[in-house]
């Protein structure tokens, strides 16, 4: 009895799991699922959890990774605008935007659909990379001038040209990123363009000594305009002060005309008041004026005070 009874519940433990297997199945966080019925997708689930389902071939369910894929194309040769070769490789970030479109493009499950899908994206890529590069000069790749380089751009470029081709045919894809990954020239070419920089290294060279001699000049011909304006605010200032001065010996000379001797004496005392306005001892010779004076005063006699 109790043989029989542990053998209906193994039996029963098995068609539970053998009904779940069927009936049940489960979506990752990281996945969305697209169940079919008879082969046209009816619906598309997008939450993580646990959901039921018709056994096959009623519904099939097709999980697809939400995470990002990435890939690097092949170091392959593009011409530019002036006809230079040159290598590439550009690496792309992408995700499934559409599962249902997704699928419809890209049938069967995700270890074939997701290879056809890069497939099919490095297709358009290296379509939309040539033309890209074909509008753009070598010197926006490569030149002496950190500012004249133009990478940012041409990616921008590159990515909305693939964004626009996977949207037109409605493949499900989204790109996340892209970038240039390698950037290289032939051998044939290499001297050519070493030499291209060198000649434009040698012109920014040139353009900043022309420059430099401009702005010498400037500044030189600021500096004789304002020399020349001191010179004349100085001479000016100079034929005041001689006006001034002679002015004014005009008004005095009139007095000194009147009585020499005198003005004479009083410019004498008045250069002892200037030379005795502070404590100060003199040495001098009374032979010369004004010390001339101290020859005429009287002799201090002995016992006199002075």
């Amino acid at each position: 009895m109790k043989r029989n009874t542990l053998i209906v519940l193994i039996g029963a433990v098995l068609v539970i799991i053998t009904a779940l297997l069927l009936f049940v199945f489960q979506v990752r966080k990281s996945e969305e699922a697209v169940v079919t019925t008879f082969g046209r997708p009816t619906r598309l689930i997008t939450e993580p959890g646990a959901y039921l389902k018709w056994p096959k071939p009623i519904q099939n369910v097709y999980k697809y990774d939400q995470r990002i894929q990435n890939f690097e194309d092949k170091f392959s040769e593009n011409y530019t605008l002036d006809s230079i070769t040159l290598m590439t490789s550009v690496y792309v970030g992408w995700q499934i935007s559409d599962a249902s479109v997704f699928l419809a493009t890209f049938p069967g499950e995700s270890a074939v659909s997701l290879p056809n899908a890069q497939s099919k994206l490095e297709g358009v890529l290296r379509s939309a990379k040539s033309a890209v590069i074909a509008r753009h000069p070598l010197s926006d790749f490569v030149n002496a001038n950190m500012q004249d380089l133009k990478f940012g751009a041409i990616e921008s470029e590159i990515e909305q040209s693939v964004q626009s081709q996977l949207s037109t045919n409605n493949y499900g894809i989204r790109i996340e990123f892209l970038g240039f990954k390698k950037i290289g020239l032939p051998e044939n070419v290499t001297q050519a363009v070493f030499d291209r920089m060198r000649a434009d290294r040698q012109r920014l060279i040139s353009l900043a000594e022309n420059e430099g001699r401009k702005q010498a000049q400037i500044i030189e011909s600021s500096a004789d305009s304002e020399a020349v304006r001191t010179i004349a605010n100085a001479q000016a200032v100079a034929t005041g002060i001689r006006a001034e001065g002679e002015a004014e010996a005009a008004k005095t000379l009139s007095t000194f005309q009147q009585n020499p001797d005198l003005a004479i004496f009083l410019l004498r005392i008045n250069a002892w008041e200037q030379s005795l306005n502070q404590r100060s001892t003199l040495i001098f010779d009374e032979r010369y004026p004004p010390f001339d004076l101290f020859r005429n005063l009287p002799t201090n006699s002995p016992g006199r005070q002075p």
